[in-house]
């Protein structure tokens, strides 16, 4: 629909479903129009407390048992988890485990978002990372296992996998970009305002975009902007076809850039993804590449 939201929404209401059984008087459909509802996409708010391992708890009983997890059910059942049996963990146990999930989840957003390996790297002159660090592996299958860093990384940052999402081929599929740092390697502070070059035109066969995440929860940044992309399909529709595009990020937008600005949170780290649908090889042998994040002063 080229960036045409409305009209997007008036082809959704042609659709038509119903039993074979009606084609001859089917039932009316009911279309809800969510598109200014507020969406509460938050990570698991019991990711780092207690309620982890009583989520944990329910899994493993409702699941049927997998021999490939006996290893796993084995360490559950000495924390008092295990299939058939009550999950009731005294008051030291609560504790215990309470800082063992925030301990964890701690160590998974180090994975995600502090990571030294050098395979993360998009770029050796950039800061930009990958985000999917096991290329076209929808499942994280190395020659050797399975890559948990890698594993956690993405779902400490995300969720669902495909292997068209962590393609590094052109032509079908996407690509994704980390941009968590600025120029001089310091962290992208809610409080501060940036400028993010992209070179024209960006070699996608469809579409592209720059999406804002805070950093705590891992969602779109929530801001009385109520934006959170800049997409070449609606924002940034009207680009011209060569030269550059400054793209903004902070508090407040610099004069005359309102349509080219993403507003941030002071106080708030966030964290961008560059995506590219349908990449052309420029995107992967280095003959394109966006600037990184400048803090603007």
């Amino acid at each position: 629909m080229q960036g045409d939201v409305a009209g997007a929404m008036d082809a959704l209401r042609k659709i038509k479903i119903y039993p074979l059984s009606e084609a001859a008087n089917p039932t009316l459909m009911t279309f809800v129009d969510t598109t200014d509802v507020a969406l509460d996409s938050t990570s698991l708010k019991w990711e780092d407390n207690l309620q982890f391992w009583q989520k944990l708890s329910e899994i493993v009983e409702a699941e049927p048992l997998l021999p490939q997890f006996l290893p796993m059910y084995g360490l559950l059942s000495a924390l008092g988890i295990e299939k058939g049996k009550p999950f009731a963990p005294d008051a030291r146990m609560q504790d215990i485990l309470g800082r063992a999930a925030k301990a964890g989840r701690d160590q998974i957003l180090v994975s995600a978002f502090d990571s030294d390996r050098p395979d993360r790297l998009a770029w050796p002159d950039r800061n930009w990372e990958w985000v999917g660090l096991v290329p076209g592996s929808a499942q994280f299958e190395i020659p050797a296992g399975i890559d948990l860093e890698a594993r956690d990384r993405w779902f400490a940052q995300a969720i669902v996998t495909s292997p068209a999402m962590f393609r590094r081929t052109a032509g079908a599929g996407s690509l994704y970009w980390l941009g968590l740092r600025d120029k001089s390697g310091a962290y992208l502070d809610g409080g501060k305002t940036y400028r993010l070059t992209v070179p024209l035109p960006v070699p996608d066969k469809l579409f592209w975009s720059v999406t804002v995440y805070d950093a705590a929860t891992r969602s779109e940044v929530q801001t009385g902007q109520d934006r959170a992309a800049l997409r070449s399909l609606v924002e940034l529709k009207d680009l011209p076809s060569t030269g550059s595009v400054d793209l903004y990020f902070g508090p407040k937008a610099p004069k005359g850039q309102d349509a080219r600005w993403i507003q941030t949170v002071p106080g708030r780290g966030w964290f961008a993804y560059m995506r590219i649908y349908g990449p052309d090889q420029p995107a992967f042998d280095g003959s394109w590449k966006p600037a990184d994040f400048v803090e603007v002063k």
